[in-house]
C-alpha cells in the first residue's frame, strides 16, 4: 500500500484538481479527435504517449490473424524501462465480468438463485441496507439495486478501504438511491456483496473458484486475484497526474496481462467459456465487455462483432478530472478505425 505521506498528497491533489476542473477547457481532447488518423496501431500508440500517457499496451485478436501486441512509453518511468506487452496490469472493474461468469456457473449448478435477495443471503444486513428483502442477486449483478456506491464516498480514492467490512461500513444505514429494479446506476457495492455471497456459498475465497472453473480451462496463467500474489517487477507502474509517486504498490484486486484479458473476452463472446445452459443465463444478466479505473490504471476490454476482433488497451496514467479517461476513449475508437481500414 502507499505510504501515509503518499496518501495525504494524493488526497490534496484530488481536491485541488476537482475544483480547478470547473474552469478547464479540454483542448487536448479536441486535438486528439481532429488529428489525421494514423495508418498503423503502433503510430496511434506513440501518439497516445505524445498526448501525455506514461505507458500504453494494446492487444488485438482479430479472427484469421495472429494476435498482435503494441506498446509505447514506459513500464516504469523512473527506471526508464520501456513498456512490456506481457506486463501485469490492474484491471479494476473488468473483474466484474469474471464475477458475473462465476455467478452464472453457480446459478446453473443450483447453488445460487438470481431471484433470492440480500436478506436471504446476508440476513445480518436486514435493517442496515434499505430494501434488503427486495434487492435480488439479479438486481445487484445488473446495477439496479439502488444501494449507495461505497467508492463514491468523499475522498475515497485518497485512502481506499482494504477489507469487506471497512468498505461495507461506508454505506450501511444510508438511504437507498432508488427502489430496486427502478433504474440503472453503476455501483461497486453490488459486487462487494456478490463476492461475499459467493464466498459464503463456496466456503472459500471465490477467486479460487474463478481460477479453477474459468482461468485454468483457458490456460490463463497470468491472471491473479491480488497484488500480493505477484512479483512487483512484472507489474506496470501507474501514475496519477499531480501525484509524485508510482502507485504500483497499492492493492486494487485483480491483475492480468493484456493477452489473458483478450483470451477471456474472446471466450466470453464466442461462448466457449460456458457449459450447456450457462450462456443463456449470462446473456440475461450482464454484458460482454468492460472497462476499469483505479488511480494510475485505465483498462478497456472490447469485442467488435463487425470485424470479429477483441481489443484490449491498458493506459498507465489517470487524472482527477477524468480528462485522460475521455482521451483514452477517443484513442480506443481510433484504434478500431485503423483495424477496420486495414481489413
Amino acid at each position: 500500500m502507499a505510504s501515509r505521506k503518499s496518501k495525504l498528497i494524493l488526497r490534496t491533489v484530488l481536491i485541488v484538481a476537482s475544483i480547478s476542473s470547473l474552469f478547464f477547457v479540454p483542448w487536448l481532447l479536441v486535438k486528439a479527435w481532429i488529428l489525421p488518423l494514423p495508418t498503423t496501431i503502433q503510430e496511434q500508440a506513440d501518439e497516445a504517449i505524445g498526448h501525455g500517457f506514461d505507458g500504453i499496451i494494446i492487444y488485438v485478436d482479430q479472427a484469421g490473424k495472429s494476435p498482435q501486441y503494441f506498446t509505447s512509453g514506459w513500464h516504469n518511468r523512473e527506471s526508464k524501462t520501456p513498456a512490456k506487452p506481457d506486463a501485469l496490469f490492474k484491471i479494476a472493474s473488468i473483474s466484474k465480468l469474471y464475477d458475473a461468469v462465476a455467478v452464472t456457473k453457480l446459478v446453473n449448478r443450483g447453488r445460487l438463485s438470481l431471484d433470492k435477495t440480500v436478506a436471504d443471503y446476508l440476513p445480518e444486513l436486514v435493517g442496515r441496507i434499505e430494501n434488503a428483502d427486495k434487492i435480488t442477486l439479479r438486481f445487484m449483478i445488473q446495477h439496479r439495486s439502488g444501494i449507495p456506491n461505497f467508492t463514491d464516498t468523499p475522498d475515497f480514492w485518497a485512502s481506499p478501504t482494504d477489507t469487506y467490512e471497512k468498505s461495507l461500513a461506508l454505506i450501511l444505514d444510508k438511504p437507498a438511491n432508488f427502489k430496486p429494479g427502478e433504474k440503472y446506476e453503476y455501483c461497486n457495492t453490488n459486487y462487494l456483496l456478490i463476492n461475499k455471497i459467493m464466498d459464503n456459498e463456496l466456503g472459500y475465497n471465490n477467486f479460487q473458484f474463478i481460477r479453477e472453473e474459468i482461468l485454468l480451462p483457458k490456460n490463463l496463467k497470468n491472471t491473479y486475484g491480488l497484488l500480493s500474489e505477484v512479483n512487483l517487477d512484472n507489474v506496470m507502474s501507474g501514475y496519477h497526474v499531480g501525484h509524485p509517486f508510482d502507485l504500483k504498490e497499492d492493492e486494487h484486486g485483480m491483475l492480468a496481462t493484456a493477452k489473458d484479458v483478450g483470451v477471456f473476452i474472446r471466450a466470453l463472446n464466442d461462448g466457449s467459456l460456458f457449459e450447456p445452459g450457462e450462456k443463456e443465463i449470462y446473456s440475461s444478466i450482464y454484458e460482454y465487455e468492460h472497462s476499469g479505473w483505479v488511480p494510475g490504471y485505465q483498462s478497456f476490454a472490447e469485442y467488435h462483432k463487425d470485424i470479429d476482433a477483441v481489443v484490449v488497451v491498458f493506459y498507465s496514467t489517470t487524472d482527477p478530472k477524468l480528462l485522460y479517461w475521455n482521451l483514452s476513449e477517443i484513442i480506443n475508437n481510433r484504434i478500431v478505425k485503423i483495424i477496420r481500414n486495414q481489413k
